[in-house]
């Protein structure tokens, strides 16, 4: 069957003979004479192959087939009435969709404090989140399945095809078990542990950093002792609970809490500028290796959208 398309003025002029129920009193609602309303209706039903007024000398009344309509056309016309604002608002960034990957470790606080201020600020942004390592993402994106994506990385080593913001910066910490000798020492130096057995998370989820933490013991002419590998920073934590080993962890997954697991902050310490390692060169202090969060999405998206977010989590950030 051939679609039948009706324009929205038609669909006006049926409403205001619908709730005039007179032409002539509807003709002058609609600023225009009688005879052009009437042959506008005559062919609105031809066109639909139904009649939608009942009509007389003396009354027009609507048929069970024009009451049927009258809710979802004046629904229609609201509808459309609201589209052009709908678009500009869609233009503006505040309609439309962000799908959203984050790692865990911003999970933990700013990423559940964005979402709630973003959603009372753009409550028409649909914001997607899915978590996944920064080798998931990296997929996702050349597939087209992502807008946006939280990565963790090595300061400006973020994957360089896609655009970024820098969102955070924070420094290695130690998760030990509880029952750890160490445990109880406010502050470490790298020579402590460098021989414990090591649970650290593939190289393929955040090469960078794992190549710094790698980079760490080889500078003191160690080289680290994987016990075992695991994706999640939660999984981690619970191995080295686990008795497995110690992790090196970013700062913010001190805030999950795992009873029998202490986090220690630590000092790297090398040799003197120029000199190999060997015992009898005094060492002196270096940091540790830190990592940084951005926020990544692929160049030349034009997502309105996401064009919002990104700017929100700017002056976020910005602010601290």
């Amino acid at each position: 069957m051939k679609e039948t398309f009706i324009d929205v003025r038609a669909w006006r002029q049926f409403v205001a003979v619908a709730e005039e129920l007179h032409f002539g009193r509807a003709a002058i609602r609609l600023h225009m004479t009688q005879p052009p309303l009437t042959q506008a209706i005559a062919q609105m039903e031809r066109s639909l192959g139904v009649m939608l007024f009942d009509r007389t000398r003396r009354r027009v009344a609507l048929t069970p087939a024009g009451e049927a309509l009258l809710p979802d056309v004046r629904d229609f016309l609201e509808r459309a009435q609201a589209l052009p604002v709908r678009a500009r608002a869609a233009a503006a960034g505040e309609v439309g969709r962000v799908r959203l990957a984050f790692v865990s470790t911003i999970g933990f606080e700013r990423l559940p404090e964005w979402v709630r201020d973003f959603r009372v600020l753009c409550p028409q942004v649909a914001l997607e989140l899915v978590e996944a390592t920064g080798d998931v993402q990296r997929a996702l994106f050349a597939r087209g399945e992502l807008d946006g994506g939280l990565v963790l990385h090595s300061p400006g080593a973020a994957p360089p095809e896609l655009a970024r913001l820098a969102v955070a910066e924070e420094p290695l910490v130690l998760a030990l078990p509880a029952s750890h000798p160490l445990a109880g020492v406010p502050r470490l130096d790298l020579a402590q542990v460098l021989a414990e057995p090591l649970v650290i998370f593939p190289r393929r989820i955040v090469p960078s950093l794992h190549d710094a933490i790698f980079a760490l013991y080889h500078a003191a002419g160690r080289v680290p002792v994987v016990a075992q590998e695991a994706i999640q920073m939660q999984t981690i934590v619970n191995l080295v609970w686990g008795g497995l080993g110690v992790a090196w962890v970013p700062e913010s997954v001190t805030q999950f809490r795992r009873e029998g697991v202490v986090y220690r902050a630590a000092d790297a310490f090398g040799p003197a500028p120029g000199k190999a390692w060997t015992k009898a060169v005094k060492a002196v202090p270096s940091p540790l290796p830190v990592c940084e969060t951005s926020l990544v999405w692929p160049v030349g998206l034009n997502n309105p959208a996401l064009a919002r977010f990104v700017d929100f989590v700017r002056e976020r950030s910005a602010a601290g």
